[in-house]
């Protein structure tokens, strides 16, 4: 693994992130607490989870927690989902007004059926003029706070739309564009084209291009940078029970030797730690620990934990259940060598896209599609 020669900080607007290193949006993953957990480890943007435009104007409550900050968030950034491009203005302009945003990131790259049938999503840029229009809303109400996009491929493989989505973007003010080098219809599957991030490189050239997909350890960051001249990356199911990859890619952008995966007593810690963090967040020590139960197959992946502990763990109802659990595992286990880039997360595809009706036929409209009720929880 060789580091760069020299590691240009990310620019995005007025922002300059020293490690080029965002970590991407997930839903019900990178709440305040997890953001903050991840920051502990290593330098970069953090972004919130994705929520609703039009949910954040309705004043829907899960909405409006999830479009919080914690107070040592010093670069509050976040992620929107919106179709239309007056609700998207009106949107943002909330976010900078009342939350004080920073950065916002408009997703048109979610593969998620809710929202692709509803025209939302990795289907918006599949309508050219309307995603322009979208990007151009937003850009206008955030005045100087920097808008990004980010994409992925396109629908499937005969429907690409990220090249011109693209240009468009970055012609109508967007400080940055990401990309998901996988198509909608692969959702999770197969191996992310990181060919496409280099095409993408190619036509955007006055803007930062991110590369997201397959990072599972430093030494992916660095190829992937290395391979397609992309201006940083994005770490998605990467750093699920792993928020130590943060300081692993700080590490490996430095020229520093990466350390060993953590041993079970540490990575233990961490759990214990983040469940903690998740009920001064929420306030709800019940709601928290069954929110985290999610997190402990991902922070235990590869490890020689049995099945006993793992099915415990998932069932775990209060921070004392918790640490009686993780009392039992053998702290001195190690990862086997390898086990590191283990996929995490989500693994499901190839999937059919849905799309409303004629979608594909009427490409140059730009009349936004009702997307009432699509993504009303912001997840």
């Amino acid at each position: 693994m060789t580091a760069p020669a020299t590691v240009t900080p990310l620019r995005i607007g007025p922002l300059t992130v020293e490690l080029p290193v965002v970590l991407a949006p997930m839903a019900g993953v990178t709440n305040a607490a997890f953001r903050s957990l991840c920051r502990s480890y290593g330098a970069g943007l953090h972004v919130s989870e994705m929520v609703s435009a039009r949910a954040l104007l309705e004043v829907n409550e899960t909405t409006s927690r999830r479009a919080s900050f914690g107070p040592q968030e010093k670069v509050r950034s976040i992620q929107l989902y919106a179709t239309n491009p007056a609700i998207v203005g009106a949107a943002v302009t909330k976010l900078i007004q009342e939350q004080g945003a920073d950065h916002v990131d408009l997703n048109v790259g979610c593969p998620s059926p809710k929202v692709t049938r509803r025209g939302g999503g990795a289907a918006l840029p599949a309508h050219p003029v309307l995603f322009a229009n979208l990007v151009r809303a937003a850009v206008r109400a955030a005045g100087g706070v920097p808008v990004t996009v980010k994409m992925r491929k396109g629908i499937d493989e005969e429907n690409l739309t990220y090249l011109e989505a693209g240009r468009r973007a970055e012609g109508e003010g967007a400080a940055a564009v990401a990309l998901h080098a996988r198509t909608a219809e692969q959702f999770y599957s197969g191996r992310a084209d990181w060919t496409a991030i280099t095409a993408l490189k190619q036509v955007v050239k006055g803007i930062p291009v991110l590369g997201n997909g397959d990072i599972w350890a430093a030494s992916d960051a660095l190829r992937m940078m290395a391979e397609t001249g992309c201006d940083g990356v994005v770490v998605g199911r990467g750093c699920l029970g792993k928020p130590w990859l943060f300081r692993d890619l700080a590490d490996a952008f430095a020229g520093r030797p990466v350390q060993d995966p953590p041993a079970v007593g540490e990575v233990a810690a961490v759990m214990r730690r983040h469940a903690r963090m998740l009920v001064e967040a929420r306030g709800d020590e019940g709601f928290a620990v069954r929110d985290f139960r999610r997190h402990t197959g991902w922070y235990l992946t590869g490890y020689p934990v049995g099945g006993t502990a793992r099915r415990g763990l998932a069932m775990a109802s209060s921070l004392a259940e918790l640490d009686d659990l993780l009392d039992l595992l053998d702290p001195s286990a190690t990862l086997p060598a390898g086990s590191e880039l283990l996929p995490r997360g989500h693994v499901q595809g190839p999937r059919h896209v849905t799309l409303p009706e004629h979608w594909l036929r009427r490409r140059e409209d730009p009349t936004p599609p009702d997307d009432a009720g699509a993504f009303h929880s912001g997840g």
